[in-house]
């Protein structure tokens, strides 16, 4: 018996290729109050993208802007091979009322299925397959075998430390096996060998074969086949002769998996990676050091953390070992489908091991620094502990964490080197700068290993505050041509390219290496400069750059922090706050209303103008702005409505789960009530 997977079992007929189809079915789509945006291209690159186009597409079309939509954007298309073969599933994005795109997108095209993951997920569309009366496809349907691979290796419990899986029926074991057994293809095997060993079933005979098909093959180069993760855990399973050789060529990269097999031998590996400051490389030292050496977690802790100051290792590597020390002691929960107070015994750990005098300063400030903006959290969840005393002792903990706080954090910051979206979810603290933040910023710019992505972020916020000098420039000069010269993509972040911001202090401050950054800017190459080159001109502005600057705006060429710059250029040379500035181009001919709208909120405080492209609903930064702009009774009634909106559409009401840090709940009560009082009051089209 044959089953068909999926909502329609139509086949397409005829030769055209996945996307032609799906395409011809796209356009078949829209109507009253439901309307889809043309297939993408590179300009549409992200889910904000997308929003941004449907609000340029129904100003044009004059579609009401309440209307909900469909899209799918250029990450999306991924999903198709250059043929125009669907590889994956297509991801829809959409906005406006959920029932009403998924009446709109109805069932998909004949022989494909959309999936509705619900109110908070994008619908996928994929192609309709048929399986055996076991469930398995046919292993020649690419289609069927790639859904039911993302099937079997779908974990049905996954933590930051660990996944778990369901048992395999023997069919599917036998029918993963069978996919192993033929020649070596190890583009293949990637696929199947990992289903296998997430269950510990590859088999000696399976990995003897796949072992010297990938050394040979990826000799020198062993992490660039995607197998290895499936391979080295069953080699160390199997305690294969070559496994040690195997996992030294590897590196750092190996060390979840010499964790999980804990040994003389991989503590040594283990220790060595870790002292680079790598972060895997450190929990794992410490997994392996407390299964082995140590059974106490704190003393344990504090062993490494000795080693590590000792031996000068980066100090992300005391981050690293926090957080392998809390995952020691506390039940980590479902990273998918916790509640909030699923986290609170993680989150109170980290409270007290911030004032645990067993532990050395290095790590407590660590603790220090997580617990940050977690505090009040935690003395929510106590409040609602039913032991007395359990939540008078948190309570305890949370105040001596409070006590102590500034002590501790006094003179640190963020990482620099990680993923930029962490900066930018912190960037609110920002908002003023203490003493000793501008030390630390200015300490920053002068260490020769801070990468541009730290300078970027630092030399933002020391410029923006007035707080920059010429010590700062100084010292980042001889870098400037050889380091900040590259491409630096700022799309996503609330800082500008280090070397605009950095011509601007040059330009600010009068000094002579202003005239050859300007001469740098205005040469042809590389052609990555010219879309920002005239956000240069906000350093000691004229009215010369003024309009030169407005030129660009009012001409339709893509902003990319142009209208930002031009309003604060102007407040600048007026004397007056860029909010005025803002507000007086509402309704202007050439002036594109979304763009406006995330400016007007972007330039609220000139002291931390907000660079990012696009409105971030999940920022505590925007949530804030769009408030001030909301309540600024200096303000026009349509400036002041345009806050209101983008208050109303941030996620700080609508997903609060997805606001980083995390809300208290005392903030998402005083966020409701702020709206609540405002219901009456109209917002901005």
């Amino acid at each position: 018996m044959v089953l068909l997977v999926g909502l329609n079992t139509n086949r397409p007929a005829g030769q055209q290729s996945d996307l032609s189809r799906i395409k011809a079915w796209w356009r078949t789509l829209g109507g009253d109050r439901f309307a889809v945006l043309p297939p993408p291209t590179r300009g549409r690159y992200t889910q904000s993208d997308g929003h941004e186009d449907a609000a340029e597409m129904f100003a044009t079309r004059g579609i009401d802007t309440d209307a909900s939509f469909a899209y799918w954007h250029w990450q999306s298309h991924d999903a198709f091979a250059r043929s125009g073969k669907l590889t994956g599933a297509l991801y829809l994005h959409w906005g406006g009322d959920h029932a009403t795109v998924a009446a709109g997108l109805g069932d998909g095209p004949p022989g494909y299925r959309i999936v509705d993951n619900g109110p908070r997920g994008a619908f996928q569309l994929d192609r309709v397959t048929a399986v055996d009366a076991d469930g398995l496809p046919d292993p020649e349907d690419d289609a069927g075998v790639r859904q039911f691979l993302a099937r079997v290796d779908e974990p049905r419990h996954r933590t930051a430390r660990s996944s778990e899986y369901d048992p395999l029926t023997a069919a599917e074991e036998r029918w993963l096996h069978d996919r192993l057994s033929g020649p070596v293809d190890l583009d293949a095997a990637v696929r199947f060998a990992a289903p296998l060993e997430h269950r510990r079933a590859l088999t000696p005979d399976e990995t003897a074969r796949l072992l010297p098909a990938w050394r040979e093959a990826y000799a020198g180069r062993l992490t660039a086949w995607r197998g290895w993760r499936s391979v080295l855990p069953a080699l160390l399973r199997q305690e294969h002769p070559e496994v040690w050789e195997v996992a030294a060529e590897l590196g750092a990269e190996a060390a979840y998996a010499l964790a999980e097999h804990p040994s003389p031998r991989s503590l040594e590996l283990l220790r060595a990676w870790a002292l680079t400051g790598d972060d895997g490389a450190v929990r794992g030292w410490f997994r392996a050091h407390h299964a082995l050496r140590e059974p106490d977690p704190v003393r344990a802790a504090a062993t490494l953390s000795e080693e590590l100051t000792a031996r000068t290792a980066p100090g992300t590597a005391q981050t690293g070992l926090l957080r392998a020390l809390r995952e020691a002691v506390t039940d980590e929960p479902d990273t998918r489908r916790s509640p909030a107070d699923a986290f609170f015994p993680l989150l109170l750990a980290t409270i007290r091991f911030a004032t645990d005098d067993r532990l050395p300063r290095p790590l407590r400030v660590a603790a220090a620094t997580a617990a940050a903006d977690t505090a009040g959290r935690v003395r929510e969840a106590a409040g609602r502990l039913p032991d007395a005393a359990e939540a008078a002792d948190a309570l305890t903990a949370v105040e001596r964490y409070e006590t102590a706080r500034d002590d501790l954090l006094a003179g640190t910051g963020p990482d620099l080197t990680g993923y930029e979206g962490g900066l930018g979810d912190i960037y609110h603290r920002y908002r003023t700068l203490s003493p000793a933040d501008v030390r630390w910023l200015r300490d920053r710019l002068a260490d020769p290993s801070t990468e541009v992505q730290g300078i970027a972020f630092c030399l933002e916020l020391l410029h923006a505050h007035g707080e920059a000098v010429e010590a700062d420039l100084v010292a980042l000069l001889p870098r400037w041509k050889k380091e900040l010269t590259k491409q630096y993509r700022t799309t996503y972040t609330e800082w500008r390219h280090p070397l605009v911001t950095l011509t601007c202090l040059a330009q600010d401050l009068g000094h002579p290496a202003a005239e050859a950054m300007l001469a740098w800017w205005a040469k042809p190459k590389p052609l990555w400069k010219e879309p920002v080159r005239l956000l240069t001109h906000l350093g000691a502005p004229t009215e010369e750059k003024a309009a030169e600057l407005w030129e660009f705006v009012v001409s339709g060429g893509h902003d990319t922090g142009h209208l930002m710059t031009w309003v604060l250029l102007r407040a600048r040379i007026d004397g007056t706050h860029p909010l005025h500035v803002a507000e007086k181009l509402i309704g202007e001919p050439g002036i594109h209303p979304y763009t406006l709208e995330h400016v007007l909120i972007g330039v609220a405080d000139p002291a931390q103008p907000l660079w990012h492209y696009a409105i971030d609903p999940r920022s505590h930064s925007w949530w804030h702005r769009a408030q001030e702009v909301a309540d600024d009774e200096r303000l026009s009634a349509e400036a002041r409505a345009i806050g209101l909106k983008a208050a109303r559409e941030h996620y700080v009401l609508r997903y609060p789960d997805q606001v980083r840090p995390a809300l208290t709940e005392g903030e998402l009560r005083a966020a409701h009530a702020w709206l609540e009082a405002r219901a009456h009051l109209p917002t901005g089209s």
